[in-house]
C-alpha cells in the first residue's frame, strides 16, 4: 500500500480544511512537499482548491520549483480543464495529472486524455458525498458543485475508459480526522475494479490506516491532515505497516 501525502493549495500557500470548506493557511507547500518527500513518501498530490472554482490555475509554475527538490511521482490536480492544460501540467514537472471537473462537464475529454498520454498519466479525481436517499453522489469544483451522477455509474464509466488511477475523497469524512468512510471504501470494493485507487478522507491516527490496510494491499490511501500538524509521520506509519 502506497502513502501519498494530499497538499490542497490556494494562492501559493497550502491548506487544509473540513469537509473541503473553511481552509486555513499552514505553511508553505514546497516546504512540505519536500519535507514529506525525505520522510519516505510513495508519491504527492498537490491540488489547487480554487483553479476550477475560478477557472484559472497557478499551479504550473510552483510545480517547475517543486520538482527541482523532490524525486517522487507528483500529480497536480485542479483547473485543468484540456488537453493543452494536461500538456502543460506535464512540461512543468508533474507525472500525472488529476481531474475531476472537466471530466463531468467533457466525458470525451477522458478517452481523449488517455488516448494521447496513456492511462498511466490520467488520475480520475472523485469527490463524493452520501445523499438523503443513501446514494453516494458525485461532486466537482472542490465539493462546491454537485452533478447529476451517482458514484457507481461514474466508476463504470471510469473503469470503461481505463483511466490509470482513480482519487477518491470522502467530502463527509474529509479533514474531520474521525476515521476513514469504510461504508464508502466497501461499496468501492465491492465493484472489483482493475483500476487501482487511492483513497482520501478522514484519517486521524495510526490506527485508521492499519484499518484500512487491510482492504488496500495493492492500492493507496492519502492524508494530510495527521502529516500536516504533525501528528503522525510517513516514516512511521511505514515502519509501523511493515510497507
Amino acid at each position: 500500500m502506497r502513502i501519498i501525502p494530499r497538499i490542497d493549495i490556494k494562492n501559493d500557500y497550502a491548506i487544509k480544511g473540513i469537509n473541503l470548506e473553511g481552509n486555513r493557511k499552514i505553511g508553505n507547500p514546497n516546504e512540505l512537499g519536500v519535507k514529506y518527500y525525505h520522510d519516505k513518501a510513495d508519491e504527492i498530490i498537490f491540488m489547487d482548491s480554487v483553479a476550477s472554482l475560478y477557472g484559472k490555475n497557478n499551479i504550473f509554475e510552483l510545480i517547475k520549483k517543486l520538482t527541482k527538490n523532490i524525486f517522487i511521482p507528483i500529480t497536480i490536480g485542479g483547473g485543468i480543464r484540456n488537453i493543452s492544460d494536461i500538456t502543460k501540467a506535464l512540461n512543468s514537472g508533474a507525472d500525472k495529472v488529476a481531474i475531476n471537473s472537466a471530466f463531468i462537464n467533457n466525458p470525451e475529454l477522458i478517452t481523449e486524455a488517455v488516448k494521447i498520454f496513456g492511462s498511466s498519466t490520467i488520475v480520475a479525481s472523485i469527490e463524493t458525498k452520501k445523499n438523503k436517499k443513501g446514494d453516494w453522489a458525485i461532486f466537482y469544483k472542490n465539493g462546491r458543485e454537485k452533478s447529476n451522477i451517482l458514484l457507481d455509474d461514474w466508476l463504470t464509466k471510469l473503469s470503461t475508459e481505463q483511466v490509470g488511477e482513480i482519487f477518491i475523497t470522502s467530502i463527509d469524512y474529509e479533514g474531520t480526522k474521525q476515521g476513514f468512510d469504510e461504508e464508502l471504501l466497501d461499496k468501492i470494493l465491492k465493484k472489483r475494479l482493475e483500476i487501482p485507487i487511492i483513497y482520501c478522507g478522514g484519517c486521524g491516527k495510526l490506527d485508521h490506516i492499519k484499518k484500512v490496510s487491510k482492504k488496500l494491499k495493492h492500492d493507496a490511501i492519502s492524508i494530510a491532515s495527521v502529516l500536516h500538524y504533525d501528528v503522525l509521520k510517513i516514516s512511521e506509519i511505514k515502519s509501523e505497516l511493515k510497507l
